[in-house]
C-alpha cells in the first residue's frame, strides 16, 4: 500500500519517480560511505578486532542512502522501514562509539548516556507527537546530543571541538531545510527536502571522519 510522503516534491502523486530529486540526492549518502571507508582502510593502526563499530556505521551510513532512496521512490510501509531503521541504528551505534572512543567513558557511564538519549528522544515525541516541525522533531535529542559533545570537547580544548561545531552547524542546516520543505512548496515547488539529503550526507561523514581520527587503542 502507498502511503503519502508530506515532502513537498511528491505533491500527492505516487509512482516510482515522483521524487526524482529526492531520490537522487541519496547518492551523497552512498559517495560519504566510500569516502569513510576509504580514511579507515588508511588507518595502518586500525584493524578489524578494534574497529568494527566504525566499520558499521559505514555500512550503516550506505544503507541510509539506501533506504531513503527506497521510501522516496516507493513511499509504502516496507519502505519506511527501510529509510528509519538505518537512521536509527546509525544514530544508537554513533552514540556509544563517541562515547567510549572520544569521551572515553567507562561502561556503567556509556549505559547511562544511552538511556538518557533513549528517554528524551521517547519522551519528546510523545509529549509534542510526531509530526511536529514537519516529522523533524524526532531529530532534536540527536542535535541536543551533538551540541552537548562539543561542548564538553571544546571545554577539554580537544582538536575534534570545530569538527563538532561544522556537524552541528550543518544539522541545525538541515534540519531547518526539512521542516520548511512543504511551508515553502508555493514558492519552491521542487520543496527543500533535497538539502537534508546533501547536508546530512557532508554531516555524517564529517562524524565519521572525526571517530576515525580519534582511534582508540
Amino acid at each position: 500500500m502507498t502511503m503519502l510522503a508530506t515532502y513537498c516534491e511528491r505533491a500527492g502523486t505516487a509512482g516510482l519517480l515522483a521524487e526524482p530529486i529526492n531520490l537522487i540526492t541519496n547518492t551523497a549518502f552512498v559517495i560519504a560511505a566510500v569516502f569513510a571507508a576509504r580514511r579507515l582502510v588508511a588507518k595502518p593502526d586500525l584493524g578489524l578486532r578494534n574497529s568494527w563499530d566504525l566499520g558499521l556505521l559505514i555500512l550503516l551510513l550506505g544503507a541510509i542512502g539506501i533506504g531513503s532512496a527506497l521510501w522516496h521512490s516507493f513511499a509504502t510501509v516496507w519502505a519506511v522501514l527501510a529509510d528509519v531503521i538505518p537512521i536509527t541504528l546509525f544514530i544508537n551505534l554513533y552514540l556509544l562509539s563517541f562515547g567510549w572512543r572520544v569521551l572515553r567513558l567507562r561502561p556503567l557511564a556509556l549505559a547511562g548516556l544511552w538511556l538518557g538519549y533513549q528517554v528524551l528522544s521517547v519522551g519528546l515525541v510523545a509529549l509534542t507527537g510526531p509530526e511536529l516541525l514537519n516529522g523533524s522533531v524526532g531529530y532534536l535529542p540527536a542535535l541536543a546530543f551533538l551540541v552537548g559533545f562539543w561542548w564538553v570537547l571544546r571545554r577539554r580544548a580537544d582538536p575534534l571541538a570545530p569538527t563538532l561545531l561544522a556537524a552541528c552547524l550543518l544539522f541545525i542546516g538541515s534540519l531547518t531545510f526539512r521542516t520548511l520543505d512543504m511551508a515553502l512548496c508555493g514558492l519552491m515547488p521542487l520543496g527543500l527536502h533535497f538539502l537534508w539529503h546533501l547536508l546530512n550526507a557532508l554531516l555524517l561523514y564529517l562524524l565519521l571522519r572525526g571517530l576515525i581520527g580519534a582511534h582508540r587503542a
